[in-house]
């Protein structure tokens, strides 16, 4: 129980990290943040009971940078909801496709780079959709803005409370 994960907003509610349940009850018993959302159950101790906090928020304002989305697996999986962009299934066992072969020019960029399963990846080998008779569910694009921290995509899905303080969707 004490390793879910729990969303941490700034003072001004924008999504900032995410922690786990021991590292938020810490910073709510030191008055560092405050509980907005409880989860589900408590945490006893000797002397005290504490609610389990699914989100917090910071008693402070944090600046942070904003930078810019590296093209990497892991993002490019996110940007894709860790589905197929051929097929359309939904698996992790995914592999990066150029849709444009890099031997035939294609780049390196998020406009060329898409999820694919290992069955459609092997079907249109080193062929353009076209020329594999394949059909992109949806064109690459790079993420939308730049954000100072991100929520994966598997916490969307699986993390209903925190949705009203998500007003920007990650991808």
């Amino acid at each position: 129980m004490i390793n879910l994960p729990v969303l941490v907003l700034n003072q001004n509610y924008q999504p900032c990290n995410i922690c786990r349940v021991r590292r938020a009850v810490v910073l709510i018993y030191q008055g560092k943040a405050e509980m907005l959302e409880n989860g589900s159950g408590f945490i006893h101790t000797a002397s005290h009971l504490f609610p389990v906090p699914s989100v917090i928020r910071l008693a402070y304002l944090i600046k942070r940078p904003w930078a810019q989305r590296k093209l990497t697996r892991f993002e490019v999986f996110n940007r894709d909801h860790f589905t197929c962009q051929y097929c359309g299934q939904e698996t992790k066992q995914l592999t990066l496709d150029h849709v444009i072969p890099r031997y035939r020019g294609g780049e390196q960029a998020w406009e060329n780079v898409v999820s694919a399963c290992i069955r459609c990846n092997r079907h249109k080998a080193g062929k353009t959709p076209a020329e594999a008779g394949m059909k992109l569910i949806r064109p690459p694009h790079q993420p939308r803005g730049n954000f100072p921290f991100h929520i994966p995509y598997h916490y969307l899905k699986s993390q209903q409370e925190w949705q009203k303080y998500l007003a920007i969707k990650a991808y």
